[in-house]
């Protein structure tokens, strides 16, 4: 990331802009590209002043939703045959694993996974196509893909840009706990936000599998129970061929 904002800050600030728009956009029609990572960059360098956060935030959001919109379109045009092409071009991010929790997830949680799932790498390449294929209305569709995209890219520039911004000028006075305090709020915030879109993606078998383990052990505890019994009573049966 390091690298990525060093390249970045020695480009003219409408360039800059550009690239947040141009790489969010084509990550979100399905195209596995480093999206977070270039807004992360481009909000640190708002921070320092090279770029304006509200231009950064916005390039962020429109890329964000013309590109869902536009990987909406060729997924309900190409459907499953366009998604298991895609999963053999790209297996580490859109393999059949991954896309099998993504569709649990528009199962289980319908719009609301295209929302969370801004902030879910998975999710933000898969969510246009995926709901285009799956058919979603695309009015709703729409809406929940505004609202996040609205809420990860201002949020996300507007929180590093704050903190950098407060980490400059504390860092002056050696005001650590407040620093130490900034970062922490914003950690908890993203870490939550996170967490919530993760367990959204979470499959039900697993859950299902953890509350049928102790039963199955108190099954075979049971019988063993009754066996022991049966050896214990000193009577057994045998019964010899031909009666």
């Amino acid at each position: 990331m390091i690298d990525v904002q060093h390249w970045l800050s020695a480009l003219p600030p409408g360039v800059i802009y550009l690239i947040v728009a141009g790489v969010i956009g084509v990550e979100s029609m399905g195209v596995p590209l480093p999206g977070e990572i270039v807004l992360v960059s481009s909000a640190l360098l708002a921070a320092t002043g090279v770029v304006e956060p509200e231009w950064v935030a916005s390039a962020a959001a429109f890329g964000a939703i013309v590109g869902d919109s536009v990987g909406y379109a060729v997924g309900r045009r190409g459907g499953r045959p366009l998604l298991a092409r895609l999963g053999r071009r790209f297996p580490k991010h859109l393999g059949p694993a991954q896309l099998a929790r993504a569709e649990q997830s528009f199962a289980r949680h319908g719009v609301w996974a295209v929302f969370f799932g801004r902030f879910v790498a998975l999710l933000r390449i898969l969510a246009g196509p995926l709901a285009g294929a799956l058919h979603v209305p695309y009015r709703r569709f729409l809406l929940a893909n505004a609202a996040g995209g609205l809420v990860w890219a201002f949020g996300t520039t507007y929180l590093l840009y704050s903190v950098g911004r407060a980490a400059e000028h504390w860092l002056k006075d050696i005001s650590w706990a407040g620093l130490v305090l900034a970062v922490l709020a914003g950690l908890g915030s993203t870490w939550w936000l996170r967490r919530r879109a993760h367990r959204m993606g979470a499959p039900d078998g697993a859950s299902g599998l953890a509350a049928a383990e102790p039963a199955s052990q108190a099954a075979g505890a049971a019988s063993g129970g009754q066996s022991g019994a049966v050896a214990s009573g000193g009577q057994s049966v045998d019964v010899a061929p031909g009666g």
